[in-house]
């Protein structure tokens, strides 16, 4: 059995080139804090008057873990207040959320811009998905035109989600016209105002305008109980118009707003593509070790020694007791290995419960309490009387 390798004898070795993955060889407290924690460490386990089954190479093994624990929670807290705020950024691909700690400049929408995007799009008004337009020619007594027949030349039979006809009559207030009413300066005046072509033109600044929209409502009912008014119905993308087109509207077009359907079907989007879209793929690195402060790095000699205990608690189990003349020497190792895992699962609890009582939601309702409490007390107290 071999004795631990203490290094009392060079004081300038560290970890450096020995830990299994090298995250902080470039670490200078690291390295630093290498030497100091083994030695504490060993001594906890009962280094010197007890011999060590194992290397400094192991604690420093230990020692790396521990702050590669302690950064992965620390990143996961930071997913958890920040994640959303980064989705869709083009941080995947610069790195810039740098070593782990997150300084947003201030709360944004985030992917509630992401949602709004699919409203917009369902409701044609805006969305990550272009709204494009085309026309049909209208031929004289044809009432039924097949916009996939159009999709065919423009969109290569791709498959249209219509989503608005412009097959609109002329407003109601073009029928108000009366060229015979008041003189010609009047009416010249009036047309300078834009109310020309109003019946009768002479009084018509003079009326009420609830006069003018029961006139307009009028006409517009008329239009659609005694004639055809102007209206359309799309059934499978085939458009039927109301009124049947005359021979005076053949030429004349009719212009249509609509989506690819597999535009609006598809799942891939571009916001998403090299960027960040889950906490997979969030560029948190390992924190700097330097960078951590007191109470954090008490936390990781502790989680350290925890480490420490199990491992050694592994080695010692392995031979539970070792023969000496005329007796047997009987190991810890299953009480040590118990020990250090105890240990190391409550520093983890401690981890995350402070970790959890500090996030943003926690502090809104921290400040939602502290309002309350402040109105509770306010409402207790004397009110001035004022005497004019």
């Amino acid at each position: 059995m071999s004795k631990f390798n203490y290094i009392y004898a060079d004081p300038t070795a560290n970890a450096s080139g020995s830990t299994p993955f090298g995250i902080y060889d470039n670490d200078s407290i690291f390295q630093t804090d290498s030497i100091t924690v083994t030695k504490w460490v060993s001594r906890r386990l009962g280094y010197p008057v007890m011999q060590l089954e194992f290397y400094s190479g192991s604690i420093w093994a230990c020692f790396e873990e521990s702050v590669s624990e302690y950064s992965l929670h620390i990143n996961h807290y930071n997913m958890k207040n920040w994640l959303w705020e980064q989705y869709g950024s083009s941080n995947r691909v610069s790195g810039s959320l740098g070593t782990g700690s997150l300084e947003p400049t201030h709360p944004h929408m985030g992917s509630s811009f992401v949602l709004s995007d699919q409203y917009g799009q369902a409701a044609a008004i805006g969305g990550d998905v272009t709204l494009k337009s085309g026309s049909v020619t209208l031929v004289a007594d044809q009432q039924d035109y097949n916009l996939q027949n159009w999709a065919e030349a423009s969109e290569s039979s791709a498959r249209l989600v219509i989503q608005r006809v412009f097959n609109q009559g002329p407003a109601a207030i073009t029928k108000f016209y009366d060229p015979f009413a008041g003189s010609f300066e009047q009416r010249q005046m009036l047309d300078a105002f834009g109310f020309g072509n109003v019946s009768p033109a002479v009084t018509y600044i003079m009326r009420p305008i609830s006069y003018d929209i029961t006139r307009a409502q009028a006409i517009e009912t008329n239009d659609l109980i005694r004639k055809s008014a102007y209206s359309f119905h799309v059934a499978n993308n085939v458009l039927k118009l109301f009124p049947i087109p005359k021979g005076s509207d053949a030429g004349d077009k009719v212009w249509f707003e609509y989506y690819v359907r597999s535009d609006v079907a598809s799942t891939a989007r571009s916001y998403t593509t090299n960027k960040v879209s889950d906490p997979s793929n969030a560029p948190y690195k390992f924190i700097t070790y330097n960078e951590i402060n007191s109470t954090g790095r008490q936390w990781i000699r502790k989680f350290t020694l925890a480490l420490a205990k199990e491992l050694l608690g592994i080695i010692r189990s392995k031979y539970a007791s070792l023969p000496i003349p005329n007796a047997e020497v009987t190991l810890d190792g299953e009480s040590l290995k118990a020990e250090g895992r105890e240990e190391k699962e409550a520093l983890l609890v401690e981890l995350k419960e402070f970790l959890d009582s500090v996030t943003l939601s926690e502090r809104s309702r921290a400040e939602a309490d502290t309002a309350t409490a402040n109105q509770e007390l306010l409402s207790r107290s004397p009110l001035t009387i004022y005497i004019g």
